[in-house]
């Protein structure tokens, strides 16, 4: 999963036809430009054709006139393409309440260079994780939570998500539904992680609901939000085994540790372009 920090990312979809990838390829090698991975799919269901390149470029490379040409090349696929230049770190907002496992993950892997992002701000509806922001050096938004004037509170955290410039808004471990309003507003472009426990317990408590009933297996869901409460394109789940010597605290722990593993895998496919939406559905392109 893991992009070398020379390499530009090619990502394209297009209805599926003839020649597509040799369209691609094939102007990567008339600019000389060497291909480190490729990875395409074609979906006999929806007829759409997905590609992701990753490539060095040559010394003499004009990065106006390669956009100009492929641009030229692939309109006639239909192609919708984005290219994003090496070293490249999006700007994410983090949304949190009270639990500091994910938020303080996130910005782990983000210091150490793991995730190629720019936390440029922290939003919660608590005072509690303001601290291991402070400490990091990001922003820290508090924006307590009125149940009588709901959209007041989400205005602001919008204005903050638009004021940051931020291009991916991450849910991590955000204890609050956000407004069909909000979420259409984000719809494609945030993702929220959670338990995954079939059955599928809801509600309060519900690793002590698992362990009432001897689950067997504990797991978390990434996803890209919409309307749907907790059912949007999901783009990346982990799962381990348990069994009866796992009371609720350890369900609960060995929980925690999903989701943060889950969560920033999903980051990772994200940032690396490693996802396009179809239609429900994501298509992931990893190795």
């Amino acid at each position: 999963m893991s992009r070398t920090p020379d390499t530009w990312i090619l990502t394209a979809h297009c209805p599926s036809v003839l020649g597509t990838v040799d369209a691609v390829t094939r102007f990567l090698f008339e600019q000389r430009c060497y291909v480190t991975e490729h990875h395409s799919f074609d979906d006999r269901l929806s007829s759409l054709f997905f590609i992701r390149v990753e490539f060095r470029q040559p010394d003499d490379f004009d990065e106006q006139a390669f956009r100009a040409g492929l641009d030229e090349r692939l309109t006639s696929f239909g192609m919708q393409v984005e290219l994003t230049p090496p070293g490249y770190r999006a700007k994410v907002v983090l949304m949190v309440s009270k639990a500091d496992h994910c938020l303080n993950d996130l910005l782990y892997r983000q210091r150490i260079g793991h995730l190629g992002m720019e936390v440029v701000a922290v939003v919660s509806n608590h005072p509690d994780l303001e601290p291991l922001a402070r400490w990091h050096d990001i922003p820290y938004y508090h924006f307590p939570l009125d149940p009588n004037d709901k959209p007041a509170q989400e205005r602001k955290v919008l204005q903050v998500i638009e004021d940051s410039g931020a291009e991916l808004v991450v849910l991590a471990r955000y204890m609050q539904v956000l407004s069909p309003e909000l979420c259409r507003k984000l719809d494609g472009w945030a993702i929220n992680i959670h338990h995954s426990l079939l059955p599928g317990f809801k509600g309060a408590k519900p690793y002590h609901q698992a362990y009432e009933k001897g689950v067997k297996l504990v797991g978390a869901t990434a996803h890209y939000i919409n309307n749907d409460l907790d059912e949007g394109p999901i783009i990346a789940q982990g799962v381990e085994s348990v069994d009866h010597a796992h009371y609720p605290e350890d369900l609960i722990a060995k929980g925690r540790d999903i989701e943060c593993q889950t969560l920033a895998k999903a980051i990772g496919y994200h940032l690396e372009r490693r996802v396009f939406l179809n239609a429900s559905r994501t298509v992931v392109l990893h190795a």
